[in-house]
């Protein structure tokens, strides 16, 4: 008598992206941070937006409204923490672009905050997401200034896509952490800040 088994049940792979949990860019680097401090990894925040408080109004003594306020532009950058020790500054970008992010959705006060921070010690860096390929790459402030540098003596006013492929190290998206860049940061930068200490 043949024994007839159960067909196996056909298995499929789901692939994680931020369009599976609809989450924006800063909404996956927030739900990363929450990560590593509920792991006790790292305690990185997003900084609050500076706000121009224009008119005051008090409709009891002991209660005090705010009825007009404005936005301030961000005089630094969005996310700054402590990792091993070590002071973390960045900012988060998107571009929709296939061909490049242009230097101008990188503030100038942010490069130049950045460069306060390197100078000093720290890791400052960039995120940057291609939405139009769902990549995610992590830009070390060093090939950051040099094409800012560049630009200012009348290079282009872009960072390329295939200097991303080339210059900057890929960060996969997964569930838990979403957008891993302390595997970046470990692997790549803090050795090289280790060496150089070492030489100095």
């Amino acid at each position: 008598m043949a024994i007839k088994y159960p067909n196996p049940k056909k298995t499929t792979t789901k692939i994680i992206n931020r369009s599976n949990l609809g989450m924006t860019l800063e909404g996956d680097v927030e739900a990363t941070n929450q990560f590593y401090l509920d792991k006790q990894i790292a305690v990185i925040y997003k900084k609050p937006t500076p706000v121009q408080v224009v008119t005051v109004s008090y409709p009891a003594r002991n209660k005090a409204k705010i009825t007009e306020a404005y936005y301030k532009t961000p005089s630094t950058t969005d996310f700054n923490g402590v990792y091993k020790g070590y002071y973390i500054d960045f900012d988060a970008k998107e571009t929709q672009s296939k061909t490049s992010i242009p230097l101008k959705n990188i503030p100038e006060h942010q490069i130049l905050h950045l460069k306060r921070i390197v100078d000093a010690g720290g890791i400052g860096f960039m995120i940057v997401y291609f939405a139009i390929y769902n990549e995610y790459y992590y830009l070390t402030f060093d090939v950051l200034y040099d094409h800012y540098m560049s630009s200012l003596k009348g290079g282009r006013k872009s960072i390329a896509y295939e200097t991303f492929k080339t210059e900057a190290y890929p960060i996969k998206f997964g569930y838990n952490p979403r957008l891993d860049y302390l595997k970046v940061i470990d692997t790549y930068v803090i050795p090289g800040l280790l060496k150089a200490s070492v030489c100095t």
